[in-house]
């Protein structure tokens, strides 16, 4: 008998160490006005007569993530692998987020060419030209931020933010976020928005329920 009970014991203290998390709110400064200078490459590749105009300043563009994890934790699985879509001569969506190890998929859906490339430290790569219907696929193995482009139209930009871990949110259209999963403990939660100057806290997660972190860029 005592057996079992410390089992149940055991399985209950197990189930309340991955119960917790953390959730709160983030605040953005207003949403930095657009270049209108800036113009599409005219260059010898075809463009579109009216590419996109991918929004800033967008709360939904604000990531959320801790640095490490601890043993016991088990964040929420992000479903199948995420995609850079080039789509009326813009990146889909703006931002990417992967955690390290994991791979993107760039689908062309324009009846254009384009080239999807980057020369940031954490992951260089060129995928050369290719037309729609077509899709290309890379592996980030290392955490940092990777910008993207296409060498045929110059107005065409994006970010890949490669993470540590699997402990990584959004925030949501209302600027409400949630990392749950998390068992009770030290974190060091990082914050980064593409428009925005990156932040980090300490945030000490409760033996029982959230803890509460309002976020500021």
């Amino acid at each position: 008998m005592r057996i079992v009970v410390a089992m149940v014991l055991a399985a209950l203290s197990a189930t309340q160490a991955v119960a917790g998390g953390i959730r709160g709110s983030v605040k953005l400064p207003p949403a930095p006005a657009e270049d209108v200078r800036f113009r599409p490459y005219a260059g010898r590749a075809s463009s579109l007569a009216a590419p996109a105009r991918t929004p800033r300043g967008l709360l939904a563009d604000a990531v959320l993530y801790v640095q490490a994890l601890p043993a016991g934790a088990t964040p929420p699985s992000h479903g199948a692998t995420p995609q850079l879509a080039q789509r009326d001569q813009a990146f889909e969506p703006r931002v990417v987020v992967v955690s390290a190890g994991g791979a993107v998929d760039f689908p062309n859906f324009d009846p254009i060419y384009h080239n999807v490339f980057s020369v940031s430290p954490a992951r260089r790569f060129d995928l050369g030209k290719y037309p729609r219907g077509q899709s290309r696929t890379v592996t980030f193995t290392k955490p940092g931020l990777v910008n993207v482009f296409c060498d045929i139209h110059a107005d065409m930009a994006a970010f890949i933010l490669v993470v540590p871990n699997a402990a990584w949110t959004r925030a949501t259209a209302e600027g409400t976020f949630e990392l749950s999963g998390l068992p009770a403990g030290h974190y060091k939660l990082h914050w980064w928005h593409p428009d925005f100057a990156a932040g980090e806290a300490d945030v000490d997660v409760p033996a029982a329920g959230d803890a509460r972190f309002e976020v500021s860029f």
